[in-house]
């Protein structure tokens, strides 16, 4: 069957877990306060945050398991035997979050999770090899992860019907160009952080983003805008050329903003090829 257009790939059966008390257990990282926030209450439920009973403690990483002792006293032990097993959990995953809530505690004492939330640092998956393989083994669930796992790069689309792919580098700098395209009523298709310093001489990975982009159904224009700062634009030119032969379905026009290091090498290299070059993106912008 379908549900909501998508197609039923597999159906769950849980155990019955029959009376139990609903509690609440989380360890979020805190970056503002250089630590791990520890976060239980007897109740559960979706109104977790606005609970009064709700008890919480940061404390740095070495000390989360005595926070998690600290408050989960006078609260049923099952909370603090989970939060010491989330404790452990959090450290070994690198997580940024891990949430149980239900948290289900039997009558005999016992616990199991309900429903768990688990967020990890995508930028420590290369740590985490029994991640990184339970990724690989449900792609599908996990785009973009595995996407940046194989390929060591973002790309996300934003807009399924926008007209303007993007081929930017900085994470920041890419949001803020597809922030600053939207406010003038612009539809930019992707984001996107190829980061240019892992190319090293390679076109490959410009011509997997060229692809990319040429599967949107709508897409008119590329909008080419990369901040260099160790990248040799020249040489970039020269790749960015050289994927764009390889990629011969996306045949539309390329507008390029560049600036950094051998920009007139750059300007050279695509004004020959026929691709206006220019450092200035209020006039890049305008060509779109």
């Amino acid at each position: 069957m379908t549900v909501r257009g998508q197609a039923v790939q597999a159906v769950r059966v849980e155990q019955h877990v029959g009376p139990v008390q609903e509690a609440y257990a989380a360890l979020l990282l805190d970056a503002a306060a250089d630590g791990v926030r520890v976060l239980m209450a007897g109740q559960g439920g979706v109104d977790i945050e606005n609970q009064a009973g709700l008890r919480a403690e940061t404390a740095r990483l070495d000390d989360v398991p005595d926070a998690v002792r600290r408050v989960g006293a006078g609260l049923p032990p099952a909370l603090t035997a989970a939060g010491l097993r989330m404790a452990a959990m959090f450290r070994a995953c690198e997580a940024m979050l891990l949430e149980i809530n239900p948290l289900f505690i039997r009558p005999d004492g016992s616990w199991l999770a309900g429903d768990m939330k688990l967020i990890t640092d995508d930028n420590a998956l290369y740590r985490q090899p029994a991640l990184r393989a339970l990724l690989a083994a449900n792609a599908a669930h996990y785009p973009e992860v595995q996407l940046k796992l194989e390929h060591g790069f973002d790309y996300v689309v934003v807009d399924p019907e926008g007209d303007i792919g993007l081929v930017t580098t900085g994470a920041g700098l890419s949001m803020m160009l597809i922030d600053e395209l939207r406010a003038r009523g612009l539809r930019p298709y992707n984001f996107l952080d190829v980061r240019t310093g892992g190319m090293r001489g390679d076109p490959t990975r410009l011509i997997r983003v060229l692809e990319w982009i040429a599967a949107g159904p709508r897409i008119r224009i590329v909008l080419v805008n990369i901040f260099a700062g160790i990248t040799h634009l020249g040489e970039f030119a020269k790749l960015l050329l050289q994927a764009r032969a390889a990629v011969p379905q996306l045949a539309v026009p390329f507008v390029v903003r560049l600036v950094g290091t051998a920009f007139e090498e750059a300007e050279a290299v695509l004004g020959a090829a026929g691709i206006a070059v220019t450092t200035d993106l209020e006039r890049a912008v305008a060509l779109l």
